[in-house]
């Protein structure tokens, strides 16, 4: 069990910007290598890319505000509240947030005193900062996979099609 707020950190940076470990790739690398036709191109029925990408976000931005003394005002029903994605700039916009709350959800977790962890998150009814934390980082690498096989998927279809891109 962790009980290293470094160590937690690290865990966090591994799914969301840099690691390679379990995954071997990472919330950052999957979205900063697509534009953003590609980010809102539906699969069947599955959640885009972008709405992937705003619901990781949502949460990190909530949980921030927390770290810094705020309230906990994020709800899950608003958690895929996408603004629609219009353009290139829109996406690299959210990608950019993406990647700014990524770095300071990590670095407020590593500066956190260890013995924070255990203790309760807002509310006993909660869990820990821990227990939280760890889910952050278990809701991530759910979505990673689904933001990993979607965009194989419409890779695979503009390689099937090279003029996909331009019917977008």
């Amino acid at each position: 069990m962790i009980t290293n707020s470094i160590d937690i950190a690290n865990r966090l940076r591994e799914v969301l910007l840099n690691g390679k470990w379990i995954a071997n790739t990472n919330f950052k690398e999957q979205i900063v290598s697509i534009d953003w036709k590609q980010a809102i191109e539906k699969v069947e029925n599955l959640n885009t890319i972008a709405l992937l990408t705003f619901h990781i976000n949502y949460y990190l931005k909530g949980l921030i505000h927390v770290f810094k003394g705020g309230n906990l005002e994020i709800r899950d029903k608003y958690s895929f509240d996408l603004p629609e994605i219009k353009s290139e700039t829109d996406w690299n916009n959210l990608v950019n947030e993406f990647v700014s709350n990524a770095e300071m959800f990590a670095n407020e977790v590593e500066k956190m005193n260890n013995n924070i962890l255990n203790q309760p998150f807002v509310d006993e009814k909660y869990g820990s900062y821990l227990r939280n934390i760890e889910g952050v980082i278990e809701h991530s690498y759910y979505h990673l996979g689904q933001v990993s096989l979607i965009k194989k998927i419409i890779m695979q279809r503009q390689s099937d099609n090279p003029d996909i891109s331009t019917q977008l």
